[in-house]
């Protein structure tokens, strides 16, 4: 599985963004899918993840009730809607995909890595 993350940018505090990531390959629906993010000398973080049928959902604390994972299927993409952003939400953005469909919040969980996409939020 190959993955293809985009959508990041510039925003200011406040504001919204999605991010994609498209997979590759015709096991995408069968896995679970998660983002991360890290941000300059800190260590990747788990941000959310969901199941392949998208039943389950799991969110870092920190963007509970902020962020929102979702995928379909039918165009092998997940994604990850960003509202009320905060300047440290600034980070490299990753999507990861985990074979055995756990739904993690651990990186050792997921398989595959997308190159990652950066979001920088200003005050």
């Amino acid at each position: 599985v190959q993955l293809q993350a985009s959508g990041g940018g510039l925003v200011q505090a406040g504001g919204s963004l999605r991010l994609s990531c498209a997979a590759s390959g015709r096991t995408f629906s069968t896995y679970a899918m998660g983002w991360f993010r890290q941000a300059p000398t800190k260590e990747r973080e788990f941000v959310a993840a969901i199941s392949w049928s998208g039943g389950s959902t799991a969110y870092a604390d920190s963007v509970k009730g902020r962020f929102t994972i979702s995928r379909d299927n039918a165009k092998n993409t997940v994604y990850l809607q960003m509202n009320s952003l905060k300047p440290e939400d600034t980070a490299v953005y990753y999507c990861a995909a985990d074979r055995v469909n756990r739904v993690g919040t651990m990186t050792s969980k997921y398989d595959y890595w997308g190159q990652g996409t950066q979001v920088t939020v200003s005050s």
